[in-house]
């Protein structure tokens, strides 16, 4: 296994996969190739993978579907690659859960970027989903509990919720400022996010999906809040 990480990249261009291929490989990972979704899965029978890179137009089940089947099934990174104009297949991709996505045609160098951030916030190796004793570094968020240091959020039971690194992101930031209000372009730059191709809706996007993994009723939160024309806020209950 590569120091760096291993990385499968889905796509249906030949051109696009010996591209990745031979750039990521200079740099260090240990690269897989599939041309779609079945050679996909085949590779992830047999490899252990860190990070998927999936084209959103794929023969059969189109990027954004396996995006959503990976993100149900196992804590893995996922960049989508979508073309320049593809503005909705961006959003799609973040509510099926893609951690980032990098537009089409990709400099190399941008890509090699984002794909360490997701692996640095994701941490490359899998943790155990759930351990004996919690790290003493966490924080209650409603009925769950968020593991600063392993990058994990638990229910009630104490079984891993699945997040996507922008997700971890978010509620790292919320939770490091407590019953403050933060607006959009607060949250994308305290996630490291503040990037020109970067949409505010972006936020919307992750916090629909945050609330519905930990607030008992997400269309009435209590723990994440809206704060109309100004942005979210966490209510932490702490007494001052």
């Amino acid at each position: 296994m590569s120091e760096r990480g291993s990385l499968l990249a889905v796509d249906d261009d030949p051109e696009v996969r010996a591209t990745i291929r031979d750039y990521f490989e200079h740099c260090g990972f240990e690269v897989y190739v599939a041309n779609d979704g079945e050679a996909m899965h085949k590779v992830l029978a047999t490899r252990r993978i860190d990070l998927v890179l999936l084209d959103v137009n794929l023969p059969g089940a189109d990027g954004l579907s396996l995006a959503r089947e990976l993100r149900s099934k196992q804590d893995i990174g996922i960049i989508i690659l979508a073309g320049a104009g593809q503005v909705i297949d961006r959003i799609v991709g973040l509510e099926m859960g893609a951690d980032d996505y990098v537009a089409k045609p990709f400099d190399p160098r941008e890509l090699l970027a984002r794909m360490k951030s997701v692996l640095r916030r994701k941490g490359k190796g899998s943790r155990p989903c759930v351990p004996q004793e919690l790290h003493p570094e966490v924080v209650k968020m409603g009925n769950c509990t968020l593991d600063l240091a392993a990058h994990h959020l638990y229910d009630g039971n104490g079984e891993q919720v699945p997040l996507t690194s922008m997700e971890f992101d978010l509620l790292h930031a919320f939770v490091s400022h407590p019953d403050r209000v933060l607006s959009r372009s607060q949250l994308l730059e305290l996630a490291h996010r503040n990037q020109g191709d970067v949409f505010d809706r972006s936020i919307d996007i992750r916090m629909a999906r945050i609330r519905r993994k930990i607030e008992e009723d997400p269309e009435n939160p209590q723990v994440l809040k809206t704060v109309r024309g100004a942005g979210y806020i966490y209510i932490s209950g702490r007494k001052k």
